[in-house]
């Protein structure tokens, strides 16, 4: 069986999470036998082809599909919506693209009901994102290498987040906390993978410029682990996902998290995190050290359910019953 994977991960759209889900999945499949699976290439020759991105690249290369057509959904309306301008209009075009794939694959519960509500007439198949759990776990070199490089002392505790700068990823809270805690280093990993079209673009470069000495924006880093090494809790402020990957990658460095009390976490994730609804409950939360010990101890073994090698094997299914349906 030969399977294509598309991705439209050109410039800065490398660093988003549906081409890190996308990536990951591709390089276990190809260390799998039963199956030829190549990287972008012409899709014409390929019994199925898996999308997981939708964009116009990525329709022009639909249109040249031979063999049954996948689509990821990475990204659904909800969360569009004070992440990107000209939202609204962009999330109008969902429905009529997703028709154009045969099959699709939601990555949670919320993102399965999302879906189907919006195109009840696919196919859906809900297999969560994986986390290649040897790649991802603590580094005690990579930690003293990533402090050293931002002059951060090894008894400073460093609070971390890692997503795109825009405000459904909750970076205004994220600041707000920094000023509560100026004797803590917050370290926000990520950037603006859409630019000047990223929702508050003006806004959020002003605040970066203007945030205390406690604040460290490393921008996007090719070398993830090191960052989670170096952090002593995982701040996820987001208000929208589909899944929330960066959160399980945190949990296989064995970080405790906390995260913003919505649906799609609480699905997935259950009560292996800590959860807040308002800046004073994070705050609470990050002056429990009790309980971010508690959330740590179990954290890297929660993500077996999550391995890569079995999430594979699940797409690896669902293939060979779509090409031989």
């Amino acid at each position: 069986m030969k399977v294509e994977f598309y991705v439209e991960d050109m410039l800065f759209f490398k660093y988003i999470g549906c081409a890190t889900v996308a990536k990951t999945l591709y390089r276990q499949l190809a260390a799998m036998d039963g199956i030829d699976v190549s990287w972008k290439g012409l899709p014409d020759k390929a019994d199925l082809v898996h999308y997981h991105t939708f964009g116009p690249l990525a329709l022009i290369n639909r249109k040249m599909a031979r063999g049954k057509t996948v689509l990821t959904a990475h990204s659904t309306p909800r969360i569009n919506l004070d992440n990107i301008a000209l939202a609204r209009f962009i999330n109008k075009q969902y429905p009529k693209i997703y028709r154009k794939f045969e099959h699709i694959i939601t990555i949670s519960q919320p993102c399965t009901e999302e879906v189907t509500a919006m195109v009840p007439d696919i196919p859906v198949t809900c297999i969560p994102n994986g986390v290649n759990r040897t790649y991802f776990q603590r580094d005690d070199e990579k930690r003293a290498a990533f402090r050293d490089l931002y002059g951060i002392p090894e008894d400073q505790e460093v609070i971390l987040s890692v997503a795109q700068l825009t405000p459904r990823k909750g970076l205004y809270d994220f600041l707000a906390l920094s000023r509560m805690f100026p004797d803590k280093t917050f370290v926000w990993v990520g950037g603006f993978p859409y630019g000047a079209l990223s929702k508050d673009w003006t806004r959020i470069r002003r605040l970066k410029r203007r945030c205390g000495e406690n604040v460290i924006y490393p921008g996007y880093v090719d070398e993830i682990v090191s960052p989670y090494s170096a952090a002593d809790v995982f701040f996820m402020p987001s208000f929208a996902e589909t899944f929330g990957l960066v959160i399980l990658e945190a949990l296989s460095c064995g970080l405790p998290v906390i995260a913003r009390d919505i649906p799609e976490f609480h699905d997935i994730f259950g009560d292996r995190i800590l959860y807040f609804r308002s800046r004073d409950e994070a705050a609470g939360c990050i002056n429990d050290p009790a309980r971010l010990a508690s959330c740590a101890s179990g954290s890297r073994a929660f993500t077996e359910q999550f391995d890569i090698v079995d999430i594979a094997q699940r797409h690896l299914a669902l293939y060979r019953e779509l090409v031989d349906a």
